[in-house]
């Protein structure tokens, strides 16, 4: 009895009984590409496609030329497409990044040692630090995680060891340890690592002052030896050796009350009357402006990890303007992803002016930032989402009353007159 001729992948030589299907060939015979074949050869064009018209051309090592990387105005461009205001931030981060990679496209028998950019982002909560940060790592196409000091402890105690910062940029770029020795990392809640007190501990900090010792040879790069697993869960796991010399820190914190320390260095007080024409100048409402490394020191941070992180930026308090811009105005605006999420339903979602005006009252009376406008939008489309898409509605539109309305029973008090 003559064997049958099984069809197959001519590529990977998966038979069609494991492929979803075979694709035949339009000019040979028996000649076939199964699905997942496919899968990947649209992948790699994607990936193809997506670093040409970015203009990030790259080498055999995943490394960057210094013709592919945009220049800090073009930085800046990319950001105002989806942060709103934060000009200064803007600026400082756009340089500090393209000094970054200048410096990755350094010859290495150069006799000139161009030190790490690393950037401190001071600024209350909800006034953009992660987005620019994630808007940044967008761009350059490179691996990019965030992590939270909170839980980070000295090694040997209970928490997430310091290195654990690094396994989940190696989880981001699947392993791959060249393309995550040129990554970002954004450690946020820096400030909550800040020990209690301006003098040197006699005991144990481990959650403060000891994770910033900790710190310091991440950030100004060494060898780190990294559990692929992370934490102390996998004892028996082979270390994954990475070099953070070309890996980017961008440290961001809310530094709730350095207000006072600012206010104390530049001789006038955070509430009262400025008594000379110096003081006068200040701007009273917004000391961050003159934030300095000093009053990071007085705030809780050890001199040696402020000196790991050279350039220092603030962020401005978002105003009702900001917020309002916020709403609607970035490519990833939050009114923008509810209409395409409604628009996915087949149905026109629109906002009228008041409507919107009330959101941003209820923002600003509660102190929630631009973070907390998706909450409250939330709670506002939270009965509709969950009724429209099973009835025939095809248009919804979006009234002062009908917010109002949504807020109440949602047991917040934002009625504003």
């Amino acid at each position: 009895m003559a064997k049958k001729n099984v069809q197959k992948c001519s590529f990977c030589g998966r038979p069609a009984n494991m492929s979803e299907v075979l694709i035949p060939s339009a000019t040979e015979n028996d000649t076939f590409i199964c699905a997942e074949c496919a899968d990947q050869i649209h992948d790699l064009l994607a990936s193809y496609r997506h670093d040409t018209s970015s203009g990030l051309t790259k080498t055999a090592d995943n490394s960057m030329t210094m013709e592919s990387v945009p220049t800090p105005r073009e930085i800046k461009e990319f950001l105002d497409k989806y942060v709103v205001g934060q000009e200064a931030a803007k600026r400082f981060l756009s340089v500090a990044v393209y000094n970054h990679y200048k410096r990755l496209s350094q010859p290495a028998d150069d006799d000139v040692d161009i030190e790490k950019s690393n950037v401190i982002m001071v600024g209350p909560t909800g006034t953009g630090k992660t987005l620019l940060a994630k808007t940044i790592a967008r761009l350059l196409d490179v691996p990019f995680t965030i992590v939270d000091a909170t839980v980070l402890t000295q090694a040997g105690y209970v928490g997430e060891d310091i290195e654990s910062l690094l396994t989940r940029l190696l989880q981001v770029a699947d392993y791959d340890v060249k393309k995550a020795e040129r990554g970002i990392v954004f450690i946020d809640e820096i400030d909550k690592i800040a020990r209690k007190g301006d003098n040197p501990s006699i005991t144990r900090d481990v959650s403060g002052e000891g994770v910033q010792q900790g710190l310091l040879k991440l950030l100004e790069g060494s060898i780190v030896n990294v559990p692929p697993q992370g934490g102390r869960k996998h004892p028996e796991q082979r270390m994954i050796q990475v070099d953070t010399k070309n890996i980017l820190f961008i440290c961001g914190g809310a530094f709730d009350g350095i207000e006072k320390k600012i206010a104390q260095r530049l001789n006038t007080h955070a509430v009262g009357y400025a008594t000379n024409a110096k003081n006068k100048r200040v701007d009273r409402e917004n000391f961050l402006e003159y934030v300095a490394p000093q009053d990071l020191k007085s705030f809780g941070l050890i001199p040696e990890i402020i000196g790991r992180l050279p350039i220092l930026t603030h962020l401005e308090p978002l105003d009702r303007a900001a917020l309002r811009n916020v709403l609607t105005e970035p490519k990833n605006a939050i009114i923008r992803q509810y209409q395409k999420l409604f628009e996915m339903d087949g149905v026109k979602l629109t906002f009228e002016p008041e409507a919107l005006d009330l959101i941003v009252d209820t923002a600003v009376k509660n102190k929630l930032g631009a973070r907390g406008l998706r909450g409250i939008v939330e709670q506002v489309m939270m009965d509709s989402m969950f009724e429209i898409p099973k009835s025939k509605v095809k248009k919804l539109n979006v009234t002062r009353d009908y917010v109002a309305e949504k807020l109440s029973t949602a047991k917040i008090d934002t009625i504003t007159e």
